[in-house]
């Protein structure tokens, strides 16, 4: 069993929130795609460094959790691209653990 997070930023790089239609858009997909998804709503800081300069995004996390390993991977690989180019970003932070359920 695998566990992925999504960590998607709430604004764009100028400081423009996305809005509520784009995080209901990833829930629906990732719910259509897994039959299950958790959904953090509460910011999260989250810091970089690159090139010397540290950033700094605020971020939600989506999560959800699949025996279907290969397939999700796939699928989180090119919603990762999309995001990445309709929100402007210069990446999107996807986690993968194994996880065992109860």
């Amino acid at each position: 069993m695998s566990e992925f997070d999504l960590f998607v930023p709430l604004a764009g790089n100028d400081g423009t929130p996305f809005g509520e239609r784009v995080f209901k858009g990833i829930k629906l997909r990732l719910l259509e795609q897994f039959d299950g998804v958790t959904f953090f709503p509460q910011p999260n800081e989250g810091y970089w460094r690159m090139g010397g300069v540290v950033y700094r995004d605020e971020v939600v996390v989506f999560r959800v959790v699949t025996p279907k390993r290969r397939s999700a991977r796939r699928f989180l690989a090119s919603l990762k691209d999309e995001l990445k180019r309709v929100l402007r970003q210069e990446e999107i932070l996807i986690i993968e653990r194994d996880v065992k359920t109860l």
